[in-house]
């Protein structure tokens, strides 16, 4: 589904250090879109696997619809080694092709016509690579229950879905809907994106048949095998009836009954805070996996050990953040905003883990309250590090620091502060997922949003939090019953209000780079600035 292409923010050159790293032939072919994906749109993919456990094989085809943009002759489709293309066609004649590393260029001969609607047809097979730390490196995790049985999931974000089938391995283009057919032997499940249409038999192999009805991102794509127990239930949200599909170990059957009960609260929350679950037709799925967890899309993965907090441990060090189940909760956060709002070029990344991980933060606000929300979100600064900017370089399939979590939730947080109106942050939230419905998006894209609706120039603070390293450091000073103050360690124009406490009074000061003054009937006993905001500060 071909998006709408703006250019890349300006001044991201500036401050992100772009440049500084070398990449290769193979990044740019990964990460930018060629000139042999730039002429065709994506509509649909119907991928069918067959997966064999014993051996860790996997075979296939994937059929790609897509739609003639501009006229051309060579197409790029990906695969990773050590899987193979076995042959491509079109209308039944066999098209010549080359491999360029991970890249296929393919030889068209029918004359493609700008509007046309064509297919090619993608046969591949081959031992797929093995994920070693799943989900952060990807490919196939072929692990075993407690009884033996194989116990296998996919994960591919960054490394890309062509880790394990034949796409158009780039963001910018989703197919508008999707068919997923696994084959498995008995007693094996195999569960994937979307809705279950139904079950195929041949012999002791079965084939699942799944839909996408909806625009669904490569790497949210995903295959999970298991003799899966399934239980569901339904919620009722701002759309109408929700189907919760849930696919666990026999083992854990017990312990998923108690541990999902976090899933309706999720949903109430985030239907709230972000607008409607983004993909009513295609349900929610929360499958059990033998890694920590991943948001493919309708169909989130879990491997949290049926454990609140973050494989029982609380990241914010404040308590808060043993109150839920961190994988339920972030994933299926993701929904909004990766599945829903999805980047256009991995060096946006910011864009899925900064509102993803402020969300675990609005789970709580919902749930428990505003103080213990900003215990959390502001206790999860201990993991910020500050080592290179949030925003990666551009075209080369990089992303930024991983700062993007946790410094990026302390930005969202600070900018709500700024709003002083949380049904204007509400309805912001919300018109984000409303705006860009389904949609691919540029950093530009967010932040004139987020400018807009604010009714703010967010220019300096956008460069500030996503594109430097440096954490705006508030410098004061008292003459008598003067407070002096100035910004340093700042990006050029930023000029951030922030809040203060004067013995437990409040009010806004309007630091700068240069020297201000705000008087005091008398200098106050008791004096901080309000730690919502994500600044440092320094009594000189």
């Amino acid at each position: 589904m071909k998006k709408l292409l703006l250019p890349i923010f300006a001044l991201s050159c500036l401050f992100s250090g772009i440049g500084q790293e070398a990449f290769t032939r193979q990044d740019t072919l990964r990460g930018s879109i060629t000139p042999e994906r730039a002429w065709w749109d994506l509509t649909y993919y119907d991928l069918r696997v067959a997966v064999t456990p014993e051996t860790r094989k996997i075979s296939g085809s994937n059929t790609i619809h897509y739609t003639v943009l501009e006229p051309y002759s060579r197409m790029q489709i990906d695969l990773q080694t050590p899987l193979e293309i076995e042959g491509i066609t079109q209308d039944g004649e066999k098209l010549d092709f080359t491999r360029e590393g991970n890249a296929y260029m393919v030889t068209l001969v029918k004359p493609q016509v700008v509007g046309n609607r064509e297919v090619i047809r993608i046969a591949y097979s081959g031992v797929p690579r093995v994920a070693e730390n799943a989900p952060w490196d990807g490919g196939f995790s072929w692990k075993q229950d407690s009884k033996g049985q194989p116990f296998i999931a996919t994960s591919c974000q960054g490394l890309g879905a062509s880790v394990w089938w034949p796409n158009k391995d780039h963001m910018y283009d989703e197919p508008d809907s999707m068919a997923i057919a696994l084959t498995v032997p008995e007693p094996l499940t195999a569960v994937a994106n979307g809705r279950l249409r139904n079950i195929d038999q041949a012999g002791d192999l079965r084939t699942f048949h799944w839909f996408v009805a909806n625009p669904i991102n490569n790497y949210g794509v995903n295959a999970n095998i298991a003799e899966y127990a399934h239980f569901s239930e339904t919620f009722s949200g701002e759309k109408g009836t929700l189907d919760l599909d849930y696919y666990v170990l026999p083992e854990n059957l017990k312990k998923a009954e108690k541990q999902f009960k976090q899933v309706p609260m999720m949903m109430k929350a985030f239907e709230h805070w972000f607008g409607p679950y983004p993909f009513y037709e295609d349900s929610f799925k929360l499958v059990e996996v033998p890694y920590l967890g991943m948001e493919h899309q309708s169909s989130v993965t879990y491997g949290n050990g049926y454990k609140n907090g973050y494989l029982g441990r609380d990241l914010s060090g404040s308590g808060w953040g043993l109150e839920f189940d961190f994988i339920i909760i972030h994933e299926a956060g993701h929904e909004w905003f990766a599945n829903n709002i999805t980047y256009r070029d991995i060096a946006d990344m910011w864009i899925h883990e900064s509102f993803t991980a402020y969300s675990e933060c609005l789970y709580l606000d919902y749930h428990f309250g505003e103080e213990a929300a900003s215990a959390y979100v502001t206790g999860t600064r201990k993991n910020i590090r500050n080592d290179k900017p949030v925003i990666g370089p551009y075209g080369v399939n990089q992303r930024g620091s991983g700062d993007m979590y946790y410094k990026g939730s302390n930005m969202l947080h600070t900018l709500r502060q700024l709003l002083e109106d949380d049904q204007l942050w509400r309805n912001i939230l919300r018109g984000l997922n409303e705006t860009f419905y389904h949609q691919t998006v540029t950093t530009e894209q967010i932040e004139a949003y987020l400018s807009e609706k604010s009714g703010k120039d967010l220019t300096a603070f956008f460069n500030q939090y996503l594109r430097s390293t440096l954490v705006p450091n508030l410098e004061y000073r008292w003459k008598g019953n003067l407070l002096e103050y100035r910004y340093v360690d700042i990006v050029p124009g930023f000029d951030m209000p922030v809040r203060i406490m004067a013995d437990g009074a409040s009010q806004w000061i309007y630091p700068s780079d240069q020297w201000k003054q705000t008087p005091f009937k008398r200098k106050p006993e008791h004096f901080e600035v309000d730690f919502n905001f994500y600044i440092t500060s320094t009594a000189l």
